[in-house]
């Protein structure tokens, strides 16, 4: 009867102990003297010209976010397609929707000119 539960503790216990041990481990076998290459922002052996606080345009991060939205609509479309016939037809009206959603979004983001890269 206890036997789900011992398998259980013993996984609760290795995987709570397993990452500590190596946490710990890894601490006491490191060489902690850090070289001034070492503290510098680039560890490339450039050394770091200007401000690393630049202001990028609005318009960057809402190009990049359209890009995920119509990213994620193909990670939708493709389960959709493979089962389409066993679906029907209302599984085709439903996905004409989202795709004419996705436009009118599309649509809207091309009217406030956010696809200008400019």
């Amino acid at each position: 009867m206890l036997g789900p539960w011992v398998d259980l503790l013993v996984f609760l216990i290795a995987g709570l102990t397993f990452p500590v041990l190596n946490v710990v481990l890894s601490s006491l076998l490191r060489r902690d003297y850090p070289y001034p290459e070492k503290v510098m922002p680039y560890e490339s052996g450039e050394d770091p010209v200007g401000d690393a606080r630049v202001r990028f345009r609005v318009s960057y991060y809402v190009f990049a976010m359209l890009f995920v939205v119509f990213d994620v609509e193909t990670v939708f479309l493709y389960p959709w397609a493979v089962v389409l016939r066993e679906l029907g037809l209302f599984a085709l009206i439903e996905i004409i929707v989202f795709i004419g959603l996705l436009l009118v979004g599309l649509y809207y983001a091309y009217k406030k000119k956010v696809l200008r890269w400019v």
